[in-house]
């Protein structure tokens, strides 16, 4: 499938009211964890995961709704992960072509999120983000989707297992410096690379995936 009308993407919806907008680290764990979900547990959506998969690619869009928009993207088909100060909602895969009208109505842009407040210490598995990179939080949440996403993949039955009965509890940090994330990096953990479609130089490294600690 490398014709781009055959590309399938895995859409991400996160809740962003104007007067309560998400910290960033909650919606950037969020959106991995929507993702860790879906990969889990398919359920009825299998088909499309395999579809999706099937492409050689994993490309995630995000989008944002608030108000109306949220109630309409709540009506359609999808999962809502709420994690702290953040509701992230991911839908089954669709062609890149074939966006439900509710969900090609939303906006990309305005998702410059900040944290407010010390996320904490990180716990294992962690995704580490490269300090080097200005990303909106919107793409940060695809990327950080990927790192998780390549973590499940490296993980064996007993390593999965442990993960779902601990919630599929994820950490979302940016990396204390740029040492520290090119040595992860370097060390055989799944890493990110960027296809360059949005925001960023293709084959950038944005997360890096550190199970343990």
């Amino acid at each position: 499938m490398n014709d781009e009308r055959e590309l399938m993407v895995l859409p991400l919806v996160v809740r962003l009211e104007r007067a309560a907008p998400p910290e960033r680290a909650d919606a950037l764990e969020a959106a991995a964890m929507a993702v860790l979900g879906v990969l889990a547990d398919p359920g009825e959506w299998s088909e499309e995961l395999h579809a999706w998969q099937a492409t050689g690619r994993i490309r995630k869009v995000v989008r944002r709704a608030r108000g109306a928009e949220w109630t309409r993207v709540l009506a359609l088909p999808g999962r809502t992960v709420a994690h702290r100060t953040a509701e992230v909602r991911v839908h089954p895969p669709i062609p890149l072509d074939g966006w439900p009208k509710d969900l090609s109505r939303l906006q990309v842009s305005g998702t410059d999120l900040a944290d407010t407040a010390d996320p904490g210490p990180a716990v294992p598995p962690v995704l580490w983000e490269n300090p080097a990179l200005e990303m909106t939080a919107g793409k940060a949440m695809a990327q950080a989707g990927h790192a998780a996403q390549l973590a499940w993949w490296s993980c064996g039955p007993a390593e999965r297992a442990d993960w779902i009965a601990r919630g599929l509890a994820v950490s979302v940090r940016t990396s204390p410096s740029q040492e520290h994330f090119d040595k992860l990096a370097a060390g055989g953990l799944p890493v990110v690379r960027d296809a360059g479609f949005t925001e960023i130089a293709p084959g950038s490294c944005t997360f890096v995936a550190e199970l343990t600690t």
